[in-house]
């Protein structure tokens, strides 16, 4: 199991682990992962949220603008709306997480 406290799991990572899994070449389990990531992003892009079962919910969230400060200067910003990607765990990984 990866300790996401001492790293951060990498994409290689984690067609290496598909590799491991299922048998297919690490080549082939790349690609996988690529495409897997690239149809999220694509539906994110496009404003659909990804329901992934047991694991979670990622969103595209609208941020109003509002008063910040430039953490160098001290400087007052408005920081502009923008749009921002959201993750809900599940209730079952909020769970795992919490045992």
């Amino acid at each position: 199991m990866h300790d996401m406290n001492l790293a951060n799991l990498t994409r290689k990572e984690l067609a290496e682990a598909v590799a491991e899994r299922l048998g297919f070449s690490q080549s082939a389990c790349a690609d996988i992962v690529d495409c897997v990531f690239e149809t999220m992003k694509g539906s994110l892009l496009a404003g659909e949220p990804i329901k992934v079962v047991h694991f979670g919910t990622f969103s595209v969230r609208n941020k109003s603008p509002r008063n910040g400060r430039n953490p160098r200067t001290g400087e007052a910003i408005t920081i502009k709306k923008r749009q921002t990607v959201s993750f809900r765990p599940s209730r079952q990984l909020r769970e795992e997480l919490n045992k």
